[in-house]
């Protein structure tokens, strides 16, 4: 009998504990649009009734404009646009967390490299490139 209510009691607890979701009744599509085209281009935007908002245009697998937006849990409204290329995917966005600038001195060593290619020794190339026989001799023998 207490291990009926020791479980019993978990039940409830658990089942008390479990996030409240809000009905589906109360959430729907305002909007919905999708086109895709014979040659391979597409477009779609779509909102919902909690300000859930989206749209984009592409080439399948090439290229793809969007972006999004939502309302941040605590009310403030979080946009997003992006392109996704051969480069990757790169979002913009105010809420977006942005790294710091590149020092000055940074910046000088990389033009200097970039303007004094590195200087590699002839005679040290060619060790690399083509052994001596006196060099391998010790270890043939």
């Amino acid at each position: 009998m207490f291990r009926f209510l020791l479980i019993a009691t978990a039940v409830v607890a658990c089942a008390y504990a479990a996030p409240q979701f809000s009905s589906p009744d109360h959430l729907a599509t305002s909007s919905h649009v999708q086109d895709i085209r014979p040659d391979g281009s597409y477009e779609y935007r779509y909102e919902t009734s909690n300000g859930i908002a989206a749209q984009e245009s592409g080439v399948g697998g090439l290229i793809a404009n969007g972006g999004y937006s939502y309302y941040a849990p605590d009310g403030q409204l979080i946009q997003v646009t992006y392109t996704a290329d051969a480069n990757g995917f790169h979002p913009q966005g105010a809420h977006l967390p942005v790294g710091p600038a590149i020092p000055e001195a940074i910046l000088k060593s990389l033009e200097y490299i970039r303007t004094h290619p590195q200087y590699v020794d002839q005679q040290q190339q060619q060790q690399f490139i083509q052994p001596s026989t006196r060099q391998l001799a010790p270890a043939l023998g």
